[in-house]
């Protein structure tokens, strides 16, 4: 076990609309195991501005930025390193003696995982979204080399130049496309929302998909993943980008780099 909280112990904290319990399951299993004298705390906020010029001056080594704050926190940064710049989208801030960093590991998860499973890239692809998460999945899907694919948004404005931003296109319904890979990356589905019973692609499109993508990360099983898995859907979780973002994301507040082994049970734990 890591030693009793104390002066010198850094807090590292996640900001969500929405908060939940792994990443601080996640990020507190390891701090034991690996005897950091650090400890981690999920909050939300009514003053974005506020809670991020706190960070800065209370010396929190780092803060995960979750929906609906990953584009609005921006302006409250002092240097984007790459992977936010791109995407113009954060999940990460990290404190370096009070000049707050920000980066953008959703990227990378997501990168991975389409690689370990071994997803075609020749797949037509429909993405739900046009958010802040959105941006990091379609960057993703680009970069791996998926040639064909459509935004799926309400919000004309801002699906069509998402889309058009990485060369796809927009649509605010599918008609009779019915693409390979389906990837949600809306709140739908989301435990404690309004919708979140609900199914983000219809039936009739699950059934037509091959791979099914949720990158709703509470509950695990969304209704989404659920019933790909009933259809024999090759599916991709959530749950999986939480944990590799946020391993991504402990090793930038540390400066260290769990086993693979320490990662699998970190990642089991926070899922328990």
């Amino acid at each position: 076990m890591n030693a009793a909280i104390n002066k010198d112990t850094q807090l590292c904290m996640s900001l969500a609309g929405r908060p939940g319990n792994f990443g601080t399951r996640f990020h507190n299993f390891l701090y034991n195991e690996l005897n950091l004298n650090f400890i981690y705390k999920a909050f939300t906020t009514n003053d974005l501005q506020a809670t991020i010029g706190g960070i800065r001056s209370m010396g929190i080594r780092g803060c995960a930025i979750s929906m609906p704050y990953k584009e609005a926190c921006i302006p409250f940064i002092d240097e984007m390193d790459e992977s936010a710049t791109a995407i113009q989208s954060v999940n990460t801030i990290v404190n370096d003696q009070g000049r707050l960093k920000a980066y953008n590991t959703d990227y990378i998860a997501v990168s991975q995982l389409l690689n370990q499973h071994n997803v075609r890239r020749d797949s037509v692809f429909a993405l739900r979204g046009s958010g802040g998460m959105a941006k990091a999945v379609l960057c993703a899907l680009h970069d791996a080399g998926f040639g064909s694919g459509f935004v799926v948004a309400r919000n004309e404005v801002a699906g069509r130049a998402l889309a058009q931003a990485y060369g796809y296109e927009w649509t605010d319904d599918l008609g009779r496309i019915r693409p390979e890979l389906l990837v949600n990356v809306t709140p739908v589905g989301m435990a404690g929302g309004l919708e979140a019973d609900d199914l983000s692609f219809e039936p009739d499109f699950i059934e037509k998909a091959e791979t099914v993508f949720d990158v709703v990360a509470l509950p695990a099983e969304t209704p989404l993943i659920r019933h790909a898995r009933l259809k024999s859907k090759k599916v991709i979780t959530g749950a999986e980008v939480f944990a590799i973002q946020a391993l991504e994301q402990f090793i930038l507040y540390t400066g260290v780099r769990p086993t693979d082994e320490q990662f699998k049970r970190a990642a089991a734990y926070a899922r328990g």
